[in-house]
């Protein structure tokens, strides 16, 4: 795994989402909880490319795929 440390804005970001600070709590607030038995990848809020983005950060087990289980556990 890629030793890279993206923080949780920098993935918001990088899915064309409002990544301060607020908007981030924000999101989280409104989507959760996720069900234990979905994937973060497979939650209705995302659009086509987003989920695409974060099923290959988890697969791949690469620099954003830390960031991206912080994030899923947020929302459970």
């Amino acid at each position: 795994m890629n030793s890279n440390f993206h923080p949780l804005s920098e993935l918001f970001a990088q899915l064309g989402l409002p990544d301060n600070e607020e908007a981030i709590e924000r999101f989280i607030e409104t989507h959760r909880p996720l069900p234990h038995n979905m994937l973060l990848s497979d939650a209705p809020f995302w659009r086509p490319a987003q989920a695409a983005f974060l099923r290959e950060a988890v697969a791949d087990d690469g620099d954003w795929a830390e960031i991206a289980d912080q994030f899923d556990a947020r929302l459970r």
